[in-house]
Order: C-alpha cells, then sequence, then structure tokens
C-alpha cells in the first residue's frame, strides 16, 4: 500500500496548517471553550467556506467536493494538531451515516446542508435517549437510530443537554426524544456501522494530530529549558524519550493512514485496520501525552500551559468510539 500523499492531498494539509495556525492558536482555542457556544463558530464558518471541509466527503451531487474519507482524516489530523474546537468529526459522521442508511429523498435533503457547513450530530438512543452525543447541544442537523429505523429530528423537539467533560475542547451533550414526532428516513443498521467505522477512524485522526502536538511542544521547550547550564535537549536520556515519542507519532500515523485508504477504496478488511489503529493509536496518544507532561515539567501542570489541553484530550480519544481494549477484543472476534 503506497502511504504518500498526492500533490493536492499535500496542498490540502498545508493549507489548513497554515489557516489554523492563525486561527486557532493557544489564544483562540481557550476563548472558544470559555465562550457560551463552547466551540469556535467562527472558525467552523471560515473552514466550509473557504476550504469546503465539511463538503470533502459528500459526493458532488449533493454540493459535495467528491474527495474520499482519506482527504476528511488529513484534514481531522490538522484539527487534532491545533486542538481546534470545531464539529468536524461529528459532522463527518453524520453526513456518512445518511449516505449509508438514509433513503434517497433524506440524503438529497441532508447532504447539502451538512456540506455546507450545518453541524451535524449521529445519536443511537437507547430507552428514548443516548448520552455522551458528540456536539448534541449545538446539531443544526439531528441523527438518530433506533433499534431498526433511522430518523431526522428537528433539534428543538429535543431535550438536549451540554455534558461537562474533561477534555473541554470536545462538545459533549445528553438528549432526550420521542421518535414518534420524528421522520423517519432510511434503516439503522448500516447507518449505525458505518458511523462506527468512521467514528473510530475519525477520532484516530485526531490523536494523531494531538500527538504531533505534543511532540512538537516538548521538542520546542528542550530547547529553550536550560538546566546546568545547557539546553535539556542535549541530554542524551531526553533524546531517546523524544526519539521514543517520535517512533509512536509515526507508527500512529502509518496506522491511521493505511485505515483510511482502506476504507476509501471499501478494502475486505477495512473493518480490521480501524480496530488495529483504534487500539494502538489510543495507547500510543496517551504514552505520548504522559510523556509530553513529565518533560516538561512542573509548568506542564500549570492552566496556562497546553499540556494540559493535550493530557485531556488524548484521555478523552481514548474513550471516544470504543477504548483500545474493546478494538483489540473486536479484532479477536471470529
Amino acid at each position: 500500500m503506497d502511504l504518500s500523499l498526492s500533490e493536492e492531498q499535500t496542498e490540502l494539509v498545508a493549507t489548513v496548517r497554515s489557516l489554523l495556525a492563525k486561527r486557532s492558536d493557544s489564544g483562540a482555542v481557550r476563548t472558544a471553550i470559555a465562550s457560551e457556544a463552547g466551540f469556535d463558530a467562527d472558525l467552523w464558518q471560515v473552514l466550509c467556506e473557504q476550504i469546503g471541509v465539511a463538503a470533502l466527503a459528500v459526493p458532488e451531487e449533493h454540493d459535495g467536493v467528491g474527495a474520499t474519507l482519506v482527504e476528511s482524516v488529513l484534514v481531522l489530523e490538522e484539527i487534532g494538531r491545533a486542538l481546534a474546537p470545531v464539529p468536524a468529526l461529528s459532522s463527518l459522521v453524520t453526513a456518512e451515516a445518511v449516505l449509508a442508511g438514509g433513503d434517497s429523498d433524506a440524503v438529497a435533503r441532508l447532504l447539502p446542508r451538512l456540506a455546507a457547513g450545518g453541524i451535524g450530530t449521529f445519536a443511537v438512543l437507547e430507552d428514548g435517549g443516548a448520552s455522551a452525543v458528540l456536539d448534541a447541544d449545538v446539531a443544526e442537523v439531528l441523527v438518530v437510530a433506533d433499534g431498526e429505523h433511522l430518523y431526522e429530528v428537528d433539534p428543538a423537539s429535543a431535550q438536549v443537554s451540554w455534558t461537562p467533560s474533561m477534555d473541554q475542547t470536545l462538545r459533549l451533550g445528553a438528549l432526550r426524544l420521542d421518535v414518534a414526532s420524528a421522520t423517519r428516513i432510511g434503516s439503522a443498521a448500516p447507518a449505525l456501522e458505518r458511523a462506527d467505522l468512521v467514528g473510530a477512524l475519525g477520532a484516530v485522526a485526531l490523536s494523531v494530530g494531538c500527538a504531533q502536538r505534543g511532540l512538537d511542544m516538548t521538542v520546542a521547550y528542550s530547547k529553550d529549558r536550560v538546566q546546568f547550564g545547557r539546553a535539556i535537549g542535549s541530554f542524551q536520556a531526553l533524546k531517546h524519550r523524544m526519539a521514543d515519542m517520535l517512533v509512536l507519532l509515526e507508527m500512529s500515523r502509518s496506522a491511521s493512514w493505511a485505515a483510511a485508504y482502506a476504507v476509501a477504496s471499501q478494502a475486505p478488511d477495512a473493518a480490521q485496520l480501524v480496530h488495529a489503529a483504534k487500539s494502538y493509536v489510543g495507547d500510543a496518544l496517551s504514552q505520548v501525552a504522559a510523556e509530553t507532561v513529565q518533560m516538561h515539567g512542573g509548568i506542564a501542570i500549570t492552566w496556562e500551559h497546553d499540556a494540559h489541553l493535550v493530557f485531556k484530550r488524548a484521555h478523552a480519544l481514548g474513550q471516544l468510539f470504543g477504548a483500545p481494549h474493546a478494538h483489540r477484543a473486536a479484532l479477536a472476534l471470529p
């Protein structure tokens, strides 16, 4: 499998990275998570209008770019690197669920809204409710699945509440609703299968970006922090630890990209590669985040430093769409 990026993909990554460097620095992230909305609505609008982030994997006939999930994964990696609080993953999962399980009318009606940047949320109902749902309280396109059917729900008709979480850069919510007042738009089974697959893949991509952020911060700090008259990055023991972080990062990126290409090409082992990636990357990011905190020393546990944002997101992403041990168990099933 050739995991090298095309010229267009390389340009996409560079464009997103440049925009996020200008619009999602530490100050912007902290301002967004402290705002009433809890996410950066202006940044999300810019990403959608100037780059077409929400439209990447949407077919052209539904006002999308007609790219593949690979491009979406590359963008999510950059969003993860910037720790940007935007609803990219939830909107991608919603679009993919509608594509997989929605009828033709729903696909034609909802995908253009999602491609234009409408915030999408997909939830699985149990006893009329769902918890820990990504961006539930800011959803503009709300799609839910019960045991058999797929429904479109008017967000105003649902009881939705924000759920406080350790990672403030990811917005979670709980909802309760009566599907009797919702619009049935398709079948639950294919939508659920696709949402689980794409959700796990998206969480992996965000994790890779977060690991890159942790390594970048640590290397930069090791060059600036002086101890015993020398930059601490010159100490061999710390060089080895940063090299180990780099290995974890590159292995994670390879696993992420391999899974993304497999899902995009509908390879027979796509699900297995996603499970393997989520299993490995979840543990790898946890190690990178721990090393980020350790190698920054006492400053890393202060509110003013961004190390705690990396640490919190690492642990949140480790649970989102399945913990590593759950994906290892899925690999072990016949």
